[in-house]
């Protein structure tokens, strides 16, 4: 899967990237279809313990599936929303197979 990662404001180490392609390439386990994938990583200032902000949006077949999540580390943030974005593959499956049967 292509993922497109960007950073605000900041520039992100190589491996924080490959870390998160790393994640991101394991979805396609839980939906094949999957076209691209977007991750937004930003620092936020005003908050002192959560302050790391990861958007991931992955584009399939006629919808856009997004998960949103902050924590102390980009790596904890990422880990978080890809586990919210694998329950959401799982849910988009069943919907395409249930109108698939029908």
């Amino acid at each position: 899967m292509k993922v497109t990662i960007q950073s605000i404001h900041f520039t992100a180490a190589d491996r924080l990237k490959s870390y998160i392609q790393k994640k991101c390439d394991k979805l396609d386990q839980f939906f094949d279809r999957i076209i691209e994938g977007t991750v937004v990583l930003k620092v936020q200032q005003e908050v002192k313990n959560a302050n790391k902000h990861v958007e991931i949006k992955l584009m399939v077949p006629g919808d856009l599936l997004i998960a949103k999540e902050e924590a102390k580390t980009f790596e904890a943030a990422v880990d978080l929303a890809t586990d919210k974005l694998k329950l959401q593959l799982k849910k988009y499956k069943e919907k395409i197979r249930s109108r698939e049967a029908i």
